[in-house]
């Protein structure tokens, strides 16, 4: 697939660096020489120093050849004109943009965008994305990743195992005998800082971080039997009121009008706005580093502190401060995947990196086949996707235990219709039926050819 990425920045860089990875042909274009070098050095893809709306640098980049443009530029207006001109020019079939003005986003506009309007077939928002992910932790407290699946029917969970787990040490094929009305299946473990797909003999340990698919009604249950009985928050503390900030408090005052929400933030007029564009949510001028301020927001009361300002070391700071002052859980935005391991083990609960969320996105509409949905996580390392099954597909009428899955590739569940079906060998999967499978990045082509449906279909 020939993909041109306008933007350079952290998104960007990701996209490419993800994407290269797969024998991509790609492209990146960024007016700035510094980035566009680093990418050259970096990166087995081409890049070009320019504006990604200049139709002339479109055109060096073959964009007439192009499957796929994502523009990615910090200007909402330069990645909006560089897909009108794109389709207008050069008629790449799918163009991406992403959007970060809320005006752009409001439901009256929405208008602006279409086949016969403003030429993007796909608006992201990763201000939004970001906060919905930061609302579903804050919904189950105690995992660090939950992904909706299959109309929210399927829910993949990944949590860290601590001693008060009660199945540690016992095998895999034990899990189902010991719960056997417990509609779960544990997809992957990460022991070591190395993922692995379990297999019947083995067993979870104290440490180990695992992700499983379960129906979404048995999730809470699921917490418990691995250790986690975290009550949920009920009196939050954001600190950063950035878009993020605001999209969360805007979800929590929407879906969440029970409890109590408060927000810092150090710049007064944007305090002032914010103020006056929540009903509930109780905003603090100050800064979220300075221990009076978080005692005025009444930290030891509070269940979960939200650090989302635009600096990490500010983000980590004030949520290892928080809980020292008596906040019992934090979650943290950082934009550099080195500071992961650290903070965790410093006391930081949950963690939440912009780029993977953001690449998500995008993925789902790159992946072929007919899928559904579709999750990055550990920053590339798999991808966990909804696959839809259909009569000219090589999966349909077959047991799963006759489908010879590559290495690397694990079914976490079926919804059909309206039921959730946790696979077994003897599973027979059926017209329309939706599969959630977990896909290492090396089986990724095997894994499209699985889930592709012949052109003939159609």
């Amino acid at each position: 697939m020939k993909v041109i990425i306008c933007g350079a920045g952290q998104v960007g860089y990701s996209i490419a660096q993800y994407l290269a990875k797969q024998n991509n042909d790609i492209t990146v274009i960024d007016w700035s020489a510094e980035l566009i070098q680093k990418i050259r050095e970096q990166l087995d893809v081409q890049a070009l120093v320019g504006y990604a709306s200049d139709p002339d640098l479109l055109d060096q980049a073959n964009a007439q050849d192009a499957d796929m443009l994502i523009a990615v530029t910090n200007s909402d207006e330069v990645n909006m004109v560089a897909c009108q001109v794109a389709e207008t020019l050069f008629q790449v079939p799918i163009k991406i943009a992403r959007i970060r003005n809320r005006s752009y986003l409001k439901p009256t506009w929405a208008d602006l965008f279409g086949v016969k309007k403003m030429p993007i077939d796909h608006i992201i928002s990763p201000e939004q994305e970001i906060a919905r992910a930061i609302y579903r932790r804050l919904e189950v407290p105690g995992v660090f990743e939950l992904v909706p699946f299959a109309d929210n029917k399927v829910r993949v969970v990944g949590l860290r195992l601590e001693e008060n787990c009660p199945v540690v040490n016992t095998p895999m094929t034990q899990l189902s005998e010991l719960f056997p009305d417990l509609h779960i299946t544990v997809m992957a473990i990460v022991r070591n800082h190395k993922m692995f797909i379990p297999k019947g003999e083995d067993h979870m340990c104290v440490g180990d971080s695992i992700y499983f698919a379960a129906e979404q009604a048995h999730v809470k249950r699921s917490m418990t039997v691995f250790g986690h009985e975290e009550k949920e928050a009920r009196r939050i503390v954001i600190i950063g009121g950035g878009n993020i900030g605001l999209f969360l408090a805007e979800m929590l005052e929407k879906e969440s009008p029970h409890l109590t929400v408060k927000l810092i933030e150090t710049n007064q007029k944007r305090a002032d706005y914010i103020a006056s564009q929540l009903k509930k949510t109780v905003v603090i001028h100050g800064d979220g580093l300075e221990a009076d301020i978080l005692k005025e927001a009444n930290i030891a009361k509070t269940e979960t502190v939200v650090s989302v300002t635009n600096d990490d070391e500010v983000n980590i700071l004030s949520s290892l401060l928080a809980k020292q002052l008596g906040a019992l859980r934090a979650v943290t935005l950082i934009n550099k995947p080195i500071y992961g391991p650290l903070i965790t083990s410093l006391g930081v609960d949950v963690y939440l990196d912009p780029k993977e969320t953001t690449v998500s996105t995008i993925l789902q509409h790159i992946r072929k086949g007919k899928i559904k949905n579709l999750h990055s996580v550990r920053y590339g390392e798999a991808e966990i996707m909804e696959v839809e099954v259909l009569e000219t597909s090589p999966l349909f009428g077959r047991a799963f235990k006759d489908m010879n899955l590559p290495e690397g590739i694990i079914a976490g569940a079926v919804v059909r219709g309206g039921e959730v079906i946790m696979p077994r060998g003897e599973t027979v999967l059926e017209n329309h039926d939706r599969v959630i499978f977990l896909t290492f990045s090396n089986v990724i082509k095997k894994a499209e050819k699985l889930f592709a449906v012949r052109l003939d279909f159609f």
